[in-house]
């Protein structure tokens, strides 16, 4: 009886080859993993839920970005139309007009228009705001609450870990799908 032959010998040509196939499969293998995660990342993005957000103003202060993402928007639906609208107006203010020292807001996002007697319009200009919900506050404990804020997919970078998810006393920060990214306020607050 003969014995059955063994596995042949490598030599170094085929044992260079075999491994760079390994490599090369390998590293397809991650980029595949890699675009997979990113696309199932991409299907999602953060959002404010009004209805849990307290107005800490972590939002101006936690962003990575030089100017929070977050932005201060207006539900016209809900809106008043006040002449003394507590959004606009710091507490006991000087006088009911548009001078900075009477304003709640820092930047003066919140631009004030005479509508008709009694009635004002109240436009936010997203390029100033901060997040820092100064005024989002002022209308939630006095006004109607038609002031709140939402992160602006234009703006945020999406981060896999939110610092501002991370620093929310209340967890009003979460991940949305994509096709449903802003979570309005209706209703009553």
């Amino acid at each position: 009886m003969s014995a059955a032959p063994g596995p042949a010998p490598v030599n170094r040509r085929q044992f260079l080859r075999d491994g760079a196939r390994l490599v090369a499969l390998t590293g397809a293998g991650s980029l595949v993993g890699l675009m997979a995660s990113r696309t199932s990342a991409q299907a999602m993005v953060w959002q404010i839920d009004p209805a849990k957000c307290v107005r800490c103003g972590n939002c101006a202060t936690k962003c990575v970005l030089e100017q929070s993402a977050v932005k201060c928007v207006h539900s016209y639906a809900q809106c008043g139309y006040c002449q003394l609208c507590t959004g606009y107006f710091e507490p006991e203010p000087n006088a009911l007009t548009t001078a900075a020292e009477n304003q709640q807001c820092p930047t003066a996002a919140i631009i004030r228009t005479y509508v008709e007697d009694p009635y004002y319009e109240y436009t936010i200009d997203e390029a100033r705001c901060i997040g820092c919900a100064k005024c989002v506050e002022g209308c939630a404990r006095f006004g109607n609450g038609s002031l709140y804020l939402q992160i602006r997919h234009d703006r945020c970078v999406n981060c896999n870990d939110c610092a501002i998810g991370r620093s929310c006393p209340t967890e009003a920060i979460q991940r949305v799908p994509i096709g449903h990214p802003y979570k309005l306020k209706t209703g009553a607050h």
